[in-house]
């Protein structure tokens, strides 16, 4: 079978092609670099082959995702080179190279055609006569059904044509070519921009996670009242087993159901808000000129977007580090285990703040974890400080958001949550439901008292934390029995508790991507230096609190 792969640097629109030629959602189509971290593929209709969607290449940086790139061109037959016509001269500069190295059959695809304002085609008929190949130039963003039948008769005619010779002194003459020229606006300004960056971050997540707090506040009573107790009193003749299976302390109804209220209107609203701010370029320029800022802690502003993406789920924000440079992919990865609050972990923390009556404890929670988070990366990681400079400061356009790239990567959210998220944790209320049932966990809870005592925690309370270790939202196990437990401790024991079961560990599935992605032995370390700054600061909220 054929195999077409597209290459091009970053934002080049490769995902927007993809996409437009598979009529599907299975790629991201963002107005932001770096959103691709692994190839996808897919069989084109009429028995035409496999297209496959590869992520940008940085010249410059020797990061992971370059790598993978590179590596999907060796299991292809045709090269689609796909270039900015915006930057074009510049970008296939850089990109013929690869071309001679892999010698493929080659079509170019010339994207963000709507921002040439002359010449547009007299740039294809010089790129057409030198590379001597097929040229389709197009507006991804506006490309409907004729263009993607031009773009299925380029990929066949590319494939049918012979491998023409290409010589490597080819240049492309200095042409008289008209382009826009992206918005400038204060983002870029270098002392106003960091400070409205981080702005605009704060109401990003705050917005969302305070609309999700009264959504779920106000389905929370209504969900006890026509289904938990309803529940209960057919269950009443049941075994004894059955009812606390589903409707007990860790049930699957009961707790569960808790789960999925607290934490799914945070992940469809925290989903959206991301969305709509990649898509519109606003992303972009935040990353851009926090880059100053991040460098002082040893990241770069790249690494902010999987760091943000870890606000909805550390393993996707992990396996998106594979875009950072990899002399600070390991401080990225150190800074979302121990700071990116994810969706689950924030659904949580809401509930539970919310159930001992303190709810405007979140906000500074989230401002202790993230500034911790910062500090401890720099503690950790010294050795990364001395890092090269940033590759190249490339600013989107800002644009208004489309609403079929928001709804593909907000569908990619929800799936993910109702596919991955929400099987797991009822697998942990089942298995908390057995070791209860059992004695287990008391049994747990007696062993761990002896440290409990040094932060003066019942030991009732430390099901929350252990839970914690497996999912981050392990921690709604708190919420048994209407929150009996938490109305127990005093605020300084509430804090504490939040703060171990957030921050002692990365969940389990976490861990295990990072040994996955680095390797076992940066996963263990990394579990045992954040062990030890979350007990440390845990030790220093009990002493100054106290």
């Amino acid at each position: 079978m054929t195999h077409f792969a597209l290459i091009g640097l970053e934002s080049a629109g490769k995902s927007s092609l993809f996409n437009l030629l598979t009529k599907s959602a299975l790629s991201d189509e963002r107005n932001i670099r770096g959103s691709t971290v692994f190839c996808r593929e897919y069989t084109l209709e009429q028995g035409l082959g496999r297209l496959i969607d590869t992520p940008g290449i940085r010249y410059l940086d020797d990061n992971t995702t370059t790598e993978i790139a590179l590596s999907a061109l060796d299991r292809s037959d045709v090269i689609i080179v796909v270039i900015r016509a915006t930057h074009a001269l510049a970008e296939w500069d850089l990109l013929r190279q690869i071309v001679q190295r892999y010698k493929r059959r080659m079509a170019i695809v010339m994207t963000f055609t709507d921002k040439v304002t002359s010449s547009i085609e007299t740039l294809k008929e010089e790129f057409s006569k030198i590379t001597q190949s097929p040229i389709v130039a197009l507006d991804t963003r506006h490309a409907d059904e004729n263009e993607r039948q031009q773009l299925l008769s380029l990929l066949a005619k590319t494939y049918a044509q012979s491998q023409p010779e290409r010589h490597q002194e080819q240049n492309i003459p200095v042409l008289d070519v008209t382009t826009e020229t992206p918005q400038r606006t204060w983002f870029e300004h270098p002392y106003i921009g960091p400070l409205l960056s981080v702005i605009c971050i704060a109401l990003l997540y705050a917005f969302p996670v305070w609309l999700s707090w009264h959504i779920s506040d106000a389905l929370q009573p209504v969900a006890d009242q026509f289904l938990i107790r309803p529940l209960a009193e057919r269950l009443s003749q049941a075994p004894a087993l059955v009812q606390t299976m589903l409707n007990g302390s860790y049930g699957l109804v009961s707790l569960g159901l808790y789960s999925f209220i607290w934490a799914f209107p945070v992940v469809m609203l925290i989903g959206l808000s991301v969305s709509v701010t990649e898509d519109s370029g606003i992303k972009e320029r935040i990353i851009n000129s926090l880059d100053p800022w991040l460098s002082k802690i040893g990241l770069r502003g790249d690494d902010l977007l999987p760091i943000l993406s870890g606000f909805g789920c550390n393993v996707v924000a992990v396996i998106q580090s594979r875009s950072c440079s990899n002399c600070t992919r390991k401080n990225c990865i150190s800074t979302i285990a121990f700071g990116s609050a994810c969706s689950y972990q924030i659904g949580a923390t809401l509930s539970i703040f919310s159930a001992a009556g303190y709810p405007e404890l979140f906000a500074p929670y989230l401002i202790l974890l993230f500034a911790t988070a910062c500090l401890h990366t720099r503690i950790w990681q010294v050795a990364a400080a001395h890092m090269p400079t940033r590759a190249s400061m490339h600013i989107s356009w800002l644009q208004l958001p489309r609403w079929r790239a928001v709804n593909w990567a907000l569908r990619n959210v929800v799936a993910q949550f109702l596919r991955q998220a929400m099987p797991l944790f009822l697998l942990i209320c089942l298995a908390a439901t057995l070791l209860n049932y059992y004695g287990i966990i008391d049994n747990i809870c007696y062993l761990l008292a002896p440290a409990a005592q040094f932060f003066h925690l019942p030991a009732e309370a430390l099901p929350g934390i252990v839970f914690s270790l497996l999912r981050k939202d392990g921690l709604l196990v708190l919420n048994q029995d209407n929150g009996l437990i938490l109305h127990s401790l005093s605020l300084v024991q509430l804090i504490i508790v939040v703060w171990l079961a957030s921050t002692l560990m990365a969940c389990l599935v976490t861990i295990i991507t990072i040994a996955r992605e680095v390797s076992c032995f940066f996963a263990a370390s990394l579990v045992g230096k954040q062990a030890c700054t979350s007990l440390l600061i845990a030790a220093l909220i009990s002493l100054t609190l106290t």
